[in-house]
């Protein structure tokens, strides 16, 4: 039984300063964190109980499905690390520090590693797969804003999976595994969740998916389509114009250099567009000049994982702007920054406003990679700059008058926009990432030489998948999504106390009818939170109450003179009178049925 008058619970009447979202100002008011640092928290008793339901419900689904759990330090040497690339690869996210004698060790952020080198100590033969290994533990990634309290953190508790597989067709089996066991993992958690197609970022991998829960305060965004499709932003590819053919590309109009003066931006070259040659536009009926026919080159200097520096130019139709984080993806694990003004300085064959593909690309004069948007296909025509101030080049035909080095997936996605599986038109949403789960394939067992021997006897290189589950996350998410103006309305799966008894007035008739109450609840098996406090006024104590937000409350007050007590329901705000000598069952038959 929790008593608060001598518990470890203080709640706030003011929301904290830097509390952004409802999930962070009700779990510090209630009690449940404190912020010790940015991005950074501790777990307050009540608090550490709903993570550790958590935490059951996921150690639950994983066991069920033959998952065995372990436990790593969070404290790693490098050279594994190293070995993988992700020493490197993580870049400045990742927490770096020596020991006294100058060694190198990090705190993890993720441990495929350990992971696959233990099964490297231990396993040697195809018999003993496949096997599956999880651990629930403490990650830590140096975020550059951490925010939104829970959300956004240096310091997480995180459960991360791996199967270990001899082949492909065992790695699929695997993976639907887990991937069924996410499923019932969330909906015991009360979080609906719709699976996305994602990119794997620094993991590596093929296959690769994300568990997202539809939320106005999510930071990712993803995209549905009536037809089923699901992704993650990063992981949409744009469906292609179709491309023209060389006898359809050689009758096109031949590009032709024009006096742009002052035109150095794609409204004002649009609007000059329509002034200069009305009716010429050739994406319109009418022949109206559209920001779309406009070819934005935009510069980026990216900082590889060595810390060297190059420069990029990326090209896409002047109507959309560049999606930061889909560039992230997509040049990962480089980090991408926009050409400053002495940037432009030090490279003079980049004459900012009038850019264009002139000389671009590895194998122009400048030398200077040249990536363009997917729907720059062969036969496209464009405007674009002519690489001299107020000069821009029109009829400028791709595959005729220039080529790029590639493709790059970095322009926003619309609502609208079609499903790359011809699914119908795309709907943007807002969600936060609850799940993530991928195909890792053999390339942390062929960095690190994890081998078995098959049944003929010769070396097999493992595949291997990787599925992780926000813990402290998911305790965010579910305060987010289950409050309301009072405070908070924990699901009973993973609310700290069954039933908040409160027990109301000054009269010692009520003090000792609720703890004989309290008393019976626990011996039915109920968790109990009583609110015993002597000198604290009724209505202090009822705030207290929808504030923590136990799914039952039980309030002993006034009434028992009139021999009844009341069974508040959280969640619904419904409220029965019930005799002192039946309270008991109807609370316990509540919880059970529930």
């Amino acid at each position: 039984m929790i008593r608060l008058s001598s518990s470890f619970v203080r709640t706030l009447r003011e929301d904290p300063a830097d509390a952004e979202v409802a999930s962070h100002r009700l779990l510090v008011r209630a009690g449940y964190i404190r912020r010790s640092a940015p991005g950074v928290y501790t777990w307050l008793p009540l608090g550490l109980k709903v993570m550790r339901k958590v935490e059951q419900i996921v150690r639950e689904e994983q066991d069920a499905i033959g998952g065995q759990e372990l436990l790593f330090s969070a404290l790693q040497p490098r050279e594994p690390y190293q070995a993988t690339g992700r020493w490197d690869d993580y870049g400045p996210t990742l927490f770096r520090l020596q020991d006294r004698k100058q060694a190198d060790y990090l705190l993890a952020p993720t441990h495929e590693e350990m992971f696959t080198l233990t099964v490297k100590d231990l396993f040697s033969s195809y018999k003993d797969l496949p096997t599956m290994l999880y651990q629930i533990q403490t990650k830590f990634r140096d975020e550059a804003r951490p925010r939104a309290g829970l959300l956004r953190v240096r310091e997480f508790i995180m459960k991360d999976a791996y199967s270990f597989d001899i082949d492909d067709a065992g790695l699929d089996v695997s993976y639907e595994k887990q991937r069924g066991a996410y499923q019932r993992t969330f909906d015991r958690l009360g979080l609906p969740t719709v699976i996305c197609q994602a990119d794997a970022g620094a993991m590596g991998g093929s296959r690769s998916e994300e568990f997202l829960h539809p939320t106005p305060v999510g930071e990712d965004t993803f995209v549905v389509s009536d037809g089923g499709y699901a992704a993650n932003v990063e992981a949409v590819t744009t469906l292609p114009p179709e491309a023209l053919s060389e006898q359809q590309i050689a009758a096109l109009p031949a590009m032709h250099v024009e006096d742009t003066p002052g035109a150095s931006t794609i409204a004002a070259l649009t609007d000059f567009s329509n002034q200069a040659f009305p009716g010429k536009g050739p994406r319109t009926e009418t022949g109206e000049w559209t920001r779309y026919e406009m070819l934005k080159h935009l510069v980026y200097m990216l900082t590889l994982p060595d810390g060297s520096t190059e420069p990029l130019v990326i090209a896409i139709p002047g109507d959309r702007e560049v999606d930061e984080k889909r560039l992230e993806a997509a040049v990962s694990p480089a980090i991408a920054a926009p050409f400053t003004e002495e940037d432009f300085a030090a490279t003079p064959a980049l004459k900012k406003g009038y850019i264009g593909p002139e000389g671009l690309g590895l194998e122009g004069a400048s030398g200077i990679r040249y990536l363009v948007d997917p729907r720059v296909v062969p036969g496209s025509s464009w405007v674009a700059g002519a690489g001299e101030k107020d000069k821009h080049v029109y009829d400028l035909v791709y595959g005729r008058d220039f080529t790029a080095d590639g493709t790059i997936e970095a322009a926003e996605v619309r609502d609208g926009d079609p499903a790359p599986d011809g699914s119908g038109p795309l709907r943007l949403t807002r969600g936060m990432e609850m799940g993530h789960i991928f195909q890792l394939g053999r390339k942390y067992a062929e960095a690190l030489d994890l081998k078995v021997l098959d049944e003929n006897g010769k070396a097999q290189v493992v595949t291997m998948g990787s599925y992780g589950i926000g813990v402290t996350r998911a305790v965010a998410a579910i305060a987010e999504l289950h409050h309301d103006e009072k405070g908070l309305v924990w699901p009973r799966a993973i609310a700290p106390a069954d039933v908040h008894l409160v027990a109301t007035g000054k009269d010692q008739a009520v003090f000792e009818e609720a703890e004989r109450i309290a008393t019976a609840l626990e011996a039915r098996g109920l968790t109990v939170i009583y609110d015993d406090r002597p000198k604290v006024s009724p209505g202090v104590k009822f705030k207290d109450a929808e504030l923590l937000g136990m799914p039952t409350i039980v309030v002993v007050g006034k009434g028992l003179a009139a021999g009844t007590v009341e069974v508040r329901d959280r969640a619904s705000g419904e409220i029965n009178e019930v005799s002192p000598q039946d309270v008991v069952d109807a609370v316990t038959e509540q919880v059970r049925s529930a």
